[in-house]
């Protein structure tokens, strides 16, 4: 089942594409289809980087009498000018496309096309994807196990100013505690999830190594992790990396 959280929203290529020009839908997948005249259809943009799961998605909206998806893309950096040139009232977009990513993309997208509704698809549920798509103001969040009917729902809430995120993952999210790290044991944490030394987190942080030590242990004791590494990933999947 999913909850449905209503707020008022505020304003806190190729050649063809460049032309305008539209492409049947049998044509050419991945990127632009038909465009109703009518203004009460809901004009959606698909950013999905799995050209399979792409196909599927358009399809089921395309069955909504009210949806119409007007162009769809498989990698970030196509979003922003897909978004310029459709204006579309919902953006649906994967958190993890390549070259850039989903939060990087509606972050850009809430700057510049603030009217534009941003959905988040993602494909896991980690209560640190929904943290960091909140933090840039995404209208919504769904992930790729969601039934057809409600992806629907989820774009007409999220299209009307309203927010909307799965009601279970919105509750495993809340219910995850407060980050208990200090700026201090995130920043060698961060540094260590990167691969640095001891040595080099030391240098770049100008702190002692038996000072960064003492941060890791006791990341790993605020975190009742069983080591560094194990710390690193309960961070990271938390968001707070």
């Amino acid at each position: 089942m999913a909850a449905v959280m209503s707020s008022t929203m505020t304003g806190d290529d190729d050649d063809d594409g460049a032309a305008g020009v539209v492409r049947p839908t049998g044509a050419e997948p991945g990127q632009a289809h038909p465009v109703s005249e009518d203004d009460r259809v809901l004009r959606v943009i698909l950013a999905e980087e799995l050209p399979l799961i792409r196909g599927a998605i358009v399809a089921l909206l395309q069955l909504e009498d009210d949806i119409k998806v007007v162009a769809d893309v498989g990698s970030g950096h196509e979003v922003l000018p897909i978004c310029h040139l459709y204006r579309p009232d919902v953006a649906i977009i994967d958190i993890a496309l390549p070259v850039t990513d989903g939060i990087t993309v509606a972050a850009a997208l809430h700057r510049e096309i603030p009217e534009t509704r941003v959905l988040v698809l993602s494909s896991q549920r980690r209560p640190g994807f929904l943290r960091k798509a909140l933090a840039v103001k995404v209208s919504g969040f769904v992930t790729e196990d969601v039934e057809p009917g409600e992806l629907a729902n989820a774009v007409r809430i999220v299209a009307a100013g309203r927010r909307y995120v799965a009601g279970d993952f919105a509750i495993a999210t809340w219910e995850t505690w407060e980050c208990p790290l200090s700026t201090r044991e995130i920043e060698v944490l961060r540094s260590a999830a990167a691969g640095a030394a001891v040595e080099e987190i030391g240098l770049t942080l100008f702190l002692s190594i038996g000072t960064v030590r003492n941060y890791l242990s006791s990341a790993v004791a605020k975190l009742n992790a069983r080591n560094r590494i194990d710390a690193i990933r309960i961070a990271d999947s938390a968001g707070w990396l």
